[in-house]
């Protein structure tokens, strides 16, 4: 994937401003603090183009990234984290809700898991609310720099063999992860197009 052009086009905070552009998409969720604005700004060569905090929870918006004017990149507010005021949590998981009752649009969903802990029962909720919606999920570890490489054979293959879901590690230290993760990406952009 040569990335020419990266551009922020919208921000939703509640569900009137979701796009409603056909245009292919992948979105990436996860439990707070996983490494989705490290994965993104790696993902797309930018440095600083998503927010990285040492504090959880900091994307609360829906974020829709143009790539090359050819596919959104979309950012979900993390799960799993409740520091927020009661009323911004309700806002946000209503925005979360009406993201995905129209699930057509996106034609990949990166479920990033931090490889160190595994899937925890954040994790698993959320799969078991979105796992029977029409697009394909692929499980991304992420700090997998941080385990050792038969600790994260081992825990792939147990997400296959209990959840049934695909997974790839990645760390944004290594160009060799990043490349993996683009091609899958640039073919689920072919497949559903």
């Amino acid at each position: 994937m040569n990335i020419r052009q990266v551009e922020l086009v919208r921000t939703a905070y509640v569900p009137k401003e979701i796009s409603s552009e056909k245009l292919p998409a992948v979105a990436c969720i996860g439990r707070s603090n996983v490494g989705k604005s490290s994965l993104i700004n790696r993902l797309l060569n930018r440095r600083n183009l998503a927010r990285t905090s040492s504090t959880p929870g900091k994307t609360l918006s829906i974020n829709y990234y143009l790539v090359n004017n050819c596919f959104y990149l979309i950012d979900l507010p993390g799960y799993g984290y409740a520091r927020a005021p009661k009323t911004e949590v309700r806002r946000v998981l209503a925005l979360m809700d009406a993201f995905f009752s129209v699930p057509a649009r996106i034609n990949l969903l990166l479920h990033l898991i931090d490889s160190r802990h595994g899937f925890m029962q954040s994790d698993l909720d959320f799969l078991q609310k979105i796992i029977h919606l029409d697009f394909p999920i692929l499980t991304v570890l992420t700090k997998s720099d941080k385990v050792k490489s038969s600790a994260l054979k081992r825990q792939i293959q147990t997400l296959k063999e209990q959840f049934g879901v695909r997974s790839v590690p990645f760390s944004v230290k290594s160009e060799a992860s990043r490349l993996e993760l683009e091609a899958i990406i640039n073919e689920s952009l072919k497949e559903r197009e």
